[in-house]
Parts: C-alpha cells; sequence; structure tokens
C-alpha cells in the first residue's frame, strides 16, 4: 500500500482582514502549502486575477494564483466559477501526479451565488484517481441541490470501480451533505483518527464547526488533521484539513 496526501483549503482569494485592515495574504498561504507536502491540494475561492486587488497591493502576484501557488514541480489546474466586477474566482488543484484530463460543471444554483466542481483525472502509482473540488452554495435549500447534481455527475462520469476524492468547502451546518454522499459509497472524516479531536476548520480564529471536507471511496482513511495556531488564522477564514489514504499500487 502506497499513502497519498490530500489538503482542502479555502483561501479567501488569498487577502484576509476587514476594510482599511484587509491584508494580502497570498504569499504566507504559499509557504503554507508548500510545508503540506501534500499530493493533491485543492483549493476554493482562488483568483484568476483581480483589477482591484492588483491596484490596492503593492505585491500582489504577477501570475494567476493557482500557478503562483503551486510548488515546484506541481501541476495546477483551475477552473472559473464566480466572475465579478473586477475579475474572477473559482476552484484549483495542484498535483505533484500527471494530470490524465480535467473538466468542470456549473453548480449554480440561483443568481446570487456562482457556484462550480472542478474534476480532474490524476495518474497516482500506475492507477487512475478522480478527484472533484467543490466549494458550496450559503443557502441550506440550494445545498441539497447542488449536492444532488455532485451525485447524478458522480454517477455520470466516474466509472464506479475508481478509486475517488471529493473535496472542499461544504458550507454545511450539520450532516446533510455527508447523508447525501454516503448513497455514492463516498466517505469522510469528522475527527482526528488519532486523537479523536474534532476537525473544526470554520471560523479559524476560534472554529467551532467543520465547512471543509475530503470523501473518498475506495481509499483507505489513515489520518486527518487541521493546523491551527495564530499564524494560520491570519491565512484564511478557513482552517485547511490535512488527509491521508493508502492506495493499492
Amino acid at each position: 500500500m502506497e499513502t497519498i496526501r490530500v489538503a482542502t483549503w479555502n483561501i479567501h482569494k488569498g487577502v484576509n482582514g476587514l476594510g482599511p485592515r484587509r491584508r494580502l495574504e497570498i504569499h504566507n498561504i504559499g509557504l503554507a502549502i508548500d510545508q503540506f507536502d501534500a499530493d493533491i491540494v485543492c483549493l476554493q475561492e482562488v483568483r484568476k486575477h483581480h483589477r482591484g486587488e492588483a491596484q490596492r497591493f503593492a505585491h500582489w502576484p504577477a501570475l494567476e494564483q493557482a500557478d503562483f501557488l503551486a510548488p515546484l514541480g506541481y501541476t495546477p489546474v483551475y477552473q472559473t466559477n464566480a466572475i465579478t466586477k473586477h475579475g474572477e474566482h473559482g476552484n484549483a488543484l495542484l498535483t505533484r501526479w500527471p494530470v490524465i484530463k480535467h473538466q468542470h460543471e456549473d453548480m449554480s444554483d440561483h443568481r446570487f451565488e456562482q457556484r462550480g466542481l472542478l474534476h480532474v483525472e490524476l495518474l497516482i502509482h500506475h492507477r487512475p484517481v478522480h478527484v472533484v473540488v467543490v466549494h458550496l452554495g450559503l443557502i441550506k435549500s440550494s445545498r441539497r441541490r447542488q449536492v444532488m447534481q455532485l451525485c447524478t455527475y458522480l454517477q455520470r462520469e466516474i466509472p464506479k470501480n475508481t478509486p475517488l476524492l471529493v473535496a472542499g468547502d461544504f458550507n454545511d451546518w450539520g450532516s446533510s451533505c455527508e447523508t447525501i454522499l454516503k448513497s455514492e459509497q463516498l466517505r469522510t472524516f469528522k475527527t482526528n483518527p488519532l486523537t479523536s479531536k474534532r476537525l473544526r476548520t470554520y471560523p479559524s480564529r476560534l472554529p467551532l464547526i467543520q465547512f471543509d471536507y475530503v470523501f473518498a471511496r475506495y481509499l483507505n482513511a489513515v489520518n486527518s488533521i487541521v493546523p491551527s495556531g495564530v499564524h494560520w488564522a491570519r491565512m484564511s477564514d478557513h482552517l485547511p484539513l490535512i488527509a491521508d489514504f493508502e492506495i493499492s499500487d
């Protein structure tokens, strides 16, 4: 058995804080991603470009954020979910394994929230592994419809006997998303298997709930952690979630 590490993180567009205290955190986020030493990094709220932020912050990266954050040797894959007045943002996946193909599906349920999923097929230890990155809506009824759409997509696009990971920001205050995804044989962590500590990821300064998950099918869950501390809380309104899995050669 080989181990793969998966991380998911809503990076809040690389900027944190409110009003005049807004800080550019994209450089610190890049250093943090290097520390994950993850095979797969799933990111939400990633900027492709934003004219206003680029003018405001002197050190705004010249590269698109997915490219800027990808550690040396990683392949970045990005797809836009939302187009705004001054730019756009969406989901990204960074991987040290070869990318076979990738695609995007719009998951917008109403005109006030633009959402989407990013589907990437990877070749890991000579086996195809599918990864779907999601960022679901804020409204409960809308979120339920999006999870049902996700299940339909998985049934349509991904072979049932293929290892699958679904990761991202589910914005779920309860367990409705988890309950629905169980029908697709997807399982997740809610506690650290070694310490039994709850995996709370939001809000980052005083984490009360788990919004961020890595669901898996045909992969053996080994461990999961949420890094904590003041420096992690400063970078985004979410904390990252890191999970380890075993995969057969």
